[in-house]
């Protein structure tokens, strides 16, 4: 039994599986935490912290949670899932990792309540009502934009821009730090980012650079935003399809030698438990056969505000994206190593895991 000034839990050597081995205290219960001018186990003095989570059993708490400066009277950690209701998750059943300091502001990743909900409602709400019109000015302009700016397409991906910058602006803050490292608006690069929730398109659009980005083939589907990725030019994926990814790369590289830029997402998918999975080596191969510098960009705080698998709601909160310098090099292995590092380094800082 542990206490600093207020604060109470219980702890437990850790048990991490062959997945995740953990150094640290593992903590398997909180109760009555005062986390007001506490002090966090290991000596250092917070007024919040994270508790970090990591599923070893079936309902058992998988994320992060944040503890804000209240009494919170805790038996036990709860987990959401979409279309059930709220499961309590004792002792048994989570192993946790104190993970560090984190920003107090910040939401519990469990906390489901109407205000979430509702803010989701009204995002995505905003989000089509001003597609509709937006889709209609590109519609109406893509002739001409096709006669005139067909590889590259700025006014459609400034259209994008608008959309993006006016859905975000009523519901989170976003910080962008790094302007100066983008390459120019004219020059051909490949911008990798980690990916951690369905928002980072939405966050990247605001960068103002016209890359086209690789989605599902399900998603051009979508009325209005679907039609409007593709009039903008993005490139559709049939997953789990080799033939189509092939393709997909292909036209990654042909998009690059005509001038225009591809943003790439070299985990694969979202993140599943908070922590950036390993790289996939496609877009950086494509980078040394288009011979184009990579771009490596970090997503710190999308997912606390919109989490993978819950895309339904929408927290407050706020963003940050730090763009890295350009890297350039001929091999596909060094530059994927020297991304990954780039990006992990800063998500570490942040209090994100790596895996």
């Amino acid at each position: 039994m542990e206490r600093a000034l207020g604060l109470q839990v219980t702890s437990l050597p850790c048990h991490g599986s062959s997945q995740n081995k953990f150094p640290a205290t593992c903590i398997i219960a909180v109760t009555n935490v005062n986390f007001s001018h506490g002090i966090l186990p290991n000596g250092t003095a917070k007024t919040a912290f994270r508790v970090q989570c990591h599923r070893n059993r079936r309902n058992c708490f998988d994320g992060s949670q944040f503890f804000p400066q209240k009494t919170i009277g805790l038996y036990g950690f709860h987990q959401f899932h979409a279309g059930t209701k709220r499961k309590q998750v004792t002792h048994r059943t989570a192993v946790c990792q104190l993970a560090g300091a984190a920003d107090p502001t910040l939401p519990s990743s469990t906390d489901i309540s109407l205000g979430p909900i509702f803010r989701g409602i009204c995002f995505y709400s905003v989000t089509f009502m001003l597609a509709i019109p937006l889709f209609l000015v590109m519609l109406v302009v893509h002739p001409l934009v096709l006669l005139l700016d067909k590889s590259r397409r700025q006014f459609h991906h400034l259209m994008g821009k608008i959309w993006a910058s006016l859905t975000l602006f009523p519901f989170c803050k976003v910080a962008i730090e790094g302007i100066e490292n983008l390459p120019a608006s004219d020059m051909p690069a490949v911008y990798v980012a980690n990916h951690q929730s369905y928002l980072d398109i939405y966050i990247l659009m605001l960068l103002g650079r016209s890359f086209k980005f690789i989605s599902k083939t399900s998603i051009f589907l979508i009325p209005i935003v679907g039609w409007s990725m593709f009039l903008t030019g993005h490139i559709p994926l049939r997953r789990m399809d080799n033939k189509s990814q092939m393709e997909c790369l292909r036209r990654c590289l042909n998009v690059l030698k005509q001038g225009a830029s591809v943003l790439f997402f070299p985990e694969g998918t979202r993140t599943k438990d908070g922590k950036m999975a390993t790289f996939k080596k496609g877009a950086f191969s494509v980078a040394v056969k288009a011979r184009v510098p990579v771009v490596p960009i970090v997503l710190i705080g999308t997912g606390d505000i919109m989490p993978n698998g819950m895309e339904g709601i929408l927290r407050s909160g706020s963003v940050k994206v730090i763009v890295q310098p350009p890297i350039e090099g001929a091999d596909a292995d060094e530059l994927c190593e020297k991304a990954r590092t780039a990006i992990s380094e800063q998500l570490i800082i942040h209090g994100y895991g790596v895996h």
